[in-house]
């Protein structure tokens, strides 16, 4: 027996409900599959379904693959080859079935029309549009729908795209390599390669998952990083390059490679923005951003970091992957505009250079910043912090 979350009209109330070892078993097939949407969704969420048939078979599955593309729910649907298997059929889906029509028809009005008995769903799609509204069209249809078995899985699965929709903002990941003594590049600026290869390939896999990776000027200037996907196959991200006097060198990688077009910068020098940057000052073209200049504020001297987030949660950009140096990681920590923290920690020391973070507005004990949802893992050599402010 599990107890959950059943959504009942804008109320939610913990039931009692008999969730057998098969219902788990679905649901975990179902977010287990949506996972394969990461990256490739955005700014949607990322979804997964199962189609168990009245007899415990299950008989067609999908997810959510591309931004724009059929939802998960649909593509289950199509995958069933005896459609008369659906009788009774029993649905297990991991984000509430849309209730709008968008690029693609409403989700729940499709299963509405089959012959199902009942549908499972993870956890209620808090966007505006949604909200309720499908598993309420859907108990209207006569469907049982039972909602909340594996909820705190379906929403960490989901965090980037649930942040956003509650603050406008992406969620910000700073990732940090550093030595053992807390150095992250030795006395003469060179910071490769501190870390393990095996780190440096989990990284890529998080900037395939990320809508962008963000860098300052300092770390474009010394290091002049790609900030591609290599080690692995996927989807290539957004850069973003924090260059407040707007003077970084034109033939850096970030303004020549073979995505230069999703490069972004933000500036806070609006003088020569005005002069130089392009004056259609549009950011979104098509479904996909072109290489621009963005004019924040300036604050103490400084690109103002809130709006800039702000501004990039407008186009949107849905999450962050932080690759800076200690200046960026030392400002957004300051700002208390990181939400999650990745710390690649190497059996090595250096005994001088620049440290990983310095600077973060702390002068007492009792203002220490405390993260939550610890892990240590090893990773390589190396060792791997995780943590949620």
């Amino acid at each position: 027996m599990f107890y959950y979350i059943q959504s009942i009209g804008t109320r939610e109330a913990f039931c009692d409900l008999q969730m057998t070892k098969a219902d788990e078993k679905w649901m975990n097939l179902a977010l287990e599959i949506a996972d394969r949407g990461a990256g490739y969704v955005s700014p949607n969420p990322m979804v997964g379904c199962v189609i168990v048939s009245a007899d415990g078979t299950k008989i067609g599955q999908g997810y959510h693959e591309r931004y724009g593309q059929a939802h998960a729910e649909q593509n289950a649907v199509d995958s069933v080859t005896d459609r008369g298997r659906l009788e009774d059929a029993t649905v297990y889906v991991t984000l509430e079935p849309c209730a709008h029509e968008g690029h693609t028809p409403p989700c729940c009005k499709m299963l509405g029309e089959l012959p199902i008995r009942r549908v499972v769903v993870a956890m209620e799609d808090p966007t505006p549009k949604v909200a309720g509204r499908g598993i309420s069209y859907l108990r209207e249809q006569g469907i049982s729908v039972d909602v909340g078995l594996l909820k705190e899985k379906a929403r960490r699965q989901n965090e980037f795209f649930l942040h956003h929709q509650a603050l406008n903002r992406p969620f910000v990941t700073l990732k940090i390599a550093q030595t053992l003594d807390g150095y992250i590049a030795a006395p003469d600026g060179k910071s490769e390669w501190i870390s393990s290869l095996e780190s440096r390939t989990m990284v890529h896999r998080w900037r395939s998952r990320y809508d962008a990776v963000m860098i300052g000027r300092n770390t474009a200037l010394l290091d002049n990083p790609r900030l591609t996907v290599r080690h692995i196959e996927g989807r290539q991200p957004r850069r973003i390059v924090i260059d407040g006097p707007l003077d970084l060198p034109d033939e850096l990688n970030l303004f020549t490679d073979q995505y230069e077009e999703k490069t972004i910068v933000l500036t806070h020098n609006e003088e020569k923005f005005r002069n130089e940057a392009d004056p259609m000052l549009s950011l979104l073209q098509s479904d996909y951003f072109r290489g621009k200049t963005l004019l924040v504020d300036e604050k103490e001297g400084h690109t103002d970091l809130k709006q800039a987030l702000q501004e990039l949660g407008s186009l949107p950009v849905t999450s962050i992957l932080v690759e800076g140096g200690q200046n960026l990681a030392s400002a957004l920590l300051r700002d208390r505009l990181v939400d999650k923290v990745e710390i690649f920690i190497a059996p090595k020391m250096l005994g001088g250079g620049t440290r990983s973070v310095m600077g973060i507005g702390i002068d007492h004990m009792e203002e220490v910043l405390e993260l939550r949802e610890t892990q240590w893992r090893q990773v390589g050599k190396d060792l791997l912090f995780s943590g949620y402010f």
